[in-house]
Parts: structure tokens; sequence; C-alpha cells
């Protein structure tokens, strides 16, 4: 499979099973167009040339660089647990319009884990690791610097008990900053891993979606928080986690106001939402979503160039030439399987978007076992299993979409949610422009 594509003048073919990544001409482009059986104009085109070029595309399929032959790989599907993800409350600081978990409190009451139950998880997870020596453990909420204490026990016993089995936990907590005040930003600098940080662009942006409990904007709340930590962090790991909904789709505006205020790592997220939401963002409004990646992409090469600040945008990033291995992509990303939730009852789901749904919970840390139908319905799910992905360009740098995505709107794994896939398509052509045209900057 190839796929054509051009971005800002600049045209491109994509093998999809080599990951081969070719750049051409309009005409180039055109032609393999004919050749894919999609519609294509080569109106006044100069026949010889054509059919040059029909050859040269022949000799590049025989080389193995265009028209690959499909990869017979197995997906990686392992029953060792490799990490779990616990809500440490229920509650939260914050009464975000767009939240996924009932303003942190998972269409319940706020409820606080306690440290009995985190410390079971902890050796649930030592426990059903198998021979796997590193660990990872995400504090998640609601707000978990709410329940600092807790997260500060979990992470002492944690280390204590890895050691003594001959582990290393890697910690992620995500906040909203609300309570990162330099003492509590010195001990996550010091224990995590890494740091995410929600917010999600310019005061009006934020302000408009991210509301305090008395229904206040919380932006000036938190952004000395958040820069603060981040230039405490120095060179470790952190990301600033923002959402964009229909209300800002200029969120290319936000990235970079972000970026100017040094908060350089940076996943500006579609909002999921049901189609009744004010916030929801349709199938309508993917063309000018598309054309605002590109517009961001065209920033970011611009900025390259001038010598500018430069942001670190998630979804820009790809490597064709290593990266994660091609088993694990077409696995997906191992919830319900291999990577676990935990609320703060101590029952099991296979990841935090899931847990205020009572059909997915799959067994508690007081027991330690694993509902093994549900589990087998996240363990054979992959990107092979996915009819829809098979024709995909993106398939192998998207793994099918989220789980939880793709079972809350279509009832069913193996459905992927149209909206997102539209939108990681728009991103990864980005992706390969600007990859492209940091190998040419590099070889002039």
């Amino acid at each position: 499979m190839v796929h054509t594509f051009n971005i800002d003048g600049a045209y491109y073919l994509f093998d999809v099973e080599s990951s081969s990544l070719h750049v051409c001409d309009a005409l180039t482009s055109e032609v393999v167009k004919k050749l894919n059986g999609e519609e294509y104009n080569l109106t006044g085109a100069d026949k010889t040339a054509v059919e040059e070029i029909e050859k040269e595309i022949l000799e590049l399929k025989e080389k193995g660089y265009l028209y690959s032959e499909k990869k017979e790989e197995t997906p990686i599907k392992s029953d060792l647990v490799k990490a779990l993800c616990l809500h440490i409350c229920h509650d939260c600081n914050l009464s975000c319009k767009y939240c996924f978990a009932g303003k942190g409190k998972y269409k319940g009451k706020a409820e606080y884990m306690s440290f009995d139950v985190a410390r079971l998880a902890v050796d649930f997870l030592i426990k059903n690791s198998g021979n796997r020596k590193i660990l990872e453990m995400d504090f998640f909420g609601g707000e978990p610097l709410m329940n600092l204490d807790v997260v500060k026990k979990t992470v002492e016993y944690a280390k204590q008990e890895g050691k003594k089995a001959g582990k290393i936990f890697l910690f992620t907590l995500t906040t909203n900053g609300v309570l990162l005040d330099e003492e509590t930003a010195n001990w996550l600098n010091k224990e995590m891993e890494n740091v995410v940080l929600s917010i999600d662009g310019r005061r009006e942006v934020h302000d408009g979606v991210r509301k305090t409990v008395n229904g206040k904007g919380s932006y000036d709340v938190i952004i000395e928080n958040i820069k603060r930590f981040v230039k405490m962090r120095g060179k470790k790991h952190y990301y600033v986690r923002g959402t964009f909904t229909n209300k800002n789709l200029d969120f290319g505006n936000d990235v970079l106001a972000l970026t100017d205020m040094g908060l350089t790592e940076i996943s500006l997220e579609p909002v999921v939402l049901d189609e009744s939401d004010e916030l929801y963002i349709g199938k309508d409004k993917l063309a000018g979503i598309r054309e605002e990646y590109r517009r961001l992409s065209k920033v970011y090469l611009e900025r390259k160039k001038k010598g500018e600040r430069l942001f670190n945008f998630f979804h820009f990033n790809i490597d064709l030439e290593g990266g994660v291995c091609l088993k694990k992509r077409i696995s997906a990303c191992g919830a319900g399987n291999e990577y676990f939730s935990v609320t703060p009852f101590g029952d099991i789901f296979p990841c935090h978007q899931f847990a205020s749904n009572p059909k997915y919970k799959m067994g508690t840390v007081f027991e330690g076992k694993i509902n093994e139908e549900i589990r087998n319905e996240f363990k054979n799910a992959n990107l092979f299993t996915k009819e829809k992905c098979k024709d995909c360009f993106a398939k192998y740098h998207c793994s099918g979409g989220c789980a939880a995505n793709n079972i809350n709107f279509n009832g069913d794994i193996n459905k992927p949610y149209e909206i997102t896939c539209e939108m990681m398509k728009a991103r990864m052509e980005c992706a390969l422009h600007i990859y492209a045209e940091k190998l040419k900057e590099e070889r002039e």
C-alpha cells in the first residue's frame, strides 16, 4: 500500500509496509493515485513522462521500497502485568466542563484511596509481573495531590518492596497544578520519572472550560505553579497535557502560547464527548482541524529555520528507522491485559477510562485475581482484528485507536472511533512532512 499526500507544495509517497517515505513531484503523485485505483488527474500530462514514472515505480517496487509485501508479524500479548494506574482519589479541586471522570468523582461520590488499598495494589503488581524488571505506576485522579500523603507512602513502599523482589519502579503523576507548591514540586521532581501537567493553553481558552469548584477560571491559580515546576524540572521528563474542543479549533495558538511561556513538551488532545455536548467535535470540523495541524507544522518548521523557540508536540514525533518495535505497535496499548487501573475501593478496571463502567470491573486487589473473560476481550484485540484498519496508511503508528473510545462509541473494541482516526491521519501526514524537512536540512 502506498499513500500519497502533499503539504505546502511538497509531495510524498509513503509505503505503509516498509515505512519508507519518498519525496516526489505532483505528476508522480497523480500517477501513483492511478496505480492505486484512486481518483487522479493526468489531463495534459506528457505520455512519455507518465510511462517513465510508471517504469521507475515498478523498479522501486521490485526493490521493496514501494508496494512492499504485507508484514506477517505476531502481536506481543504477555500475561505479565507491567503497569498500574492508581486512582489515588475520586475527587478534584477543579470542575472542568469536559471531564470524562465526572468532575473527578467517576459518577459517584468523593472517595480517597487508603494506604492499605495502595499497598495491596503494589503487591498485586509485583506478584503478577513475573520476570519483568521495570514496573510502572501512575498516580491519577481526580486530583492526586489532594491525597499526597498516600502517594508518598505508596512510593516508599513500592521502592522498598520492589528492591526485595529485584524490581525497579518508575512513577508518573498527573496534576492540574492547583496544589503544586514549591515543597510538593521538589518532592515530585525527586521521585517522579514523569509528571503530566494539565493546562489547555491561552487564558481565555483554559478558563472557558477548566473552572474552579466555585465556577471561576483556574488559569491564574495554576500558571505560576506550573512554570516554576517546569523550570525546576530541568531535563527530566514532563509534558503539558491539554485538551481542545470545538470552542478552540485554532488550538495551534494554544500550543504556541504554552511554548512561549517555556512549556515546550506538549500533548494537546481532542475532546471526546457525546454529540449532545456543546463541546463535542463532529465530523463537520475535521477539515478545519486537518488544516490547523498543517498550519502548526508550518509554524514549527519556520521557527526551526529561524532558530526560534521550538515546541515538542507529541503528535509530530515519528521515527521511521527505529522507535517502538512493530510487534508492540500491532499489539496496541496493553490496557486490560498488561496494564490496569485501581479505584479508591480497590476495584480493578482495564484502564482509567473504564472506571465508571461496572460492566468492566475485572476484580479487586483484595482478591488479587483478574476476570479472564474480560481480559481475553482485550488480549485478543490487536491491529489485525480491526477490519477498518486494514487499508489505513497510519495503522502501524496508531494500533487501531483507543479501546475505550472504540467501545464507548461503537460498542466494539474492534471498531475504531472514526473521528479520532481522521485526526490521527492528519497528524501523521504533518509528522512525515516535518521528518522529511528535517532530513533535508541535515543533508544540506
